[in-house]
């Protein structure tokens, strides 16, 4: 059946683009992964920080090493204000990605059902051909007896 080659082809070509959407899907995984690591561990380090900030504060330490670990705090406060911005910029290119992925794969089912589909009908067609050809053959069978058999 032409049409059904034709559908084979489309649905090979829909079934690259799904392996490409989970390409792209698991690479923006682990890019999202990747960067909220990194947050983790500035918020640990800022953690960290401030609890030896609260030390220094409950000790005789120069205040030039109170202020110099303030600073500290304050730049991983702006570290952490990008990296959270990347974070969520990296949280939607994988929602994003992971939408194409689902449209891909809903692509792909709805090919293979049309195929299936399809092919069925072409069973039923052929098993349609097979029964009006018996009938003829019965048909012709029993017309071709002689009567008196």
């Amino acid at each position: 059946m032409a049409g059904t080659a034709a559908f084979s082809r489309i649905l090979h070509v829909r079934e690259n683009e799904k392996k490409n959407a989970q390409k792209t899907y698991q690479k923006s995984i682990d890019i999202f992964e990747e960067v909220a690591t990194q947050l983790y561990s500035l918020l640990r380090k800022k953690e960290t920080a401030e609890q030896s900030y609260e030390e220094y504060l409950q000790q005789t330490i120069p205040i030039d090493k109170i202020r110099g670990q303030l600073t500290y705090i304050e730049k991983l406060n702006h570290q952490i204000v990008e990296l959270q911005r990347d974070v969520q910029k990296a949280r939607n290119e994988m929602d994003a990605n992971h939408e194409r992925l689902n449209n891909a794969h809903v692509e792909v089912k709805k090919f293979e059902k049309i195929m299936e589909h399809r092919q069925e009908k072409s069973r039923e067609m052929t098993k349609k051909h097979e029964n009006e050809s018996m009938d003829n053959i019965s048909i012709q069978q029993y017309l071709s007896r002689k009567p008196g058999d």
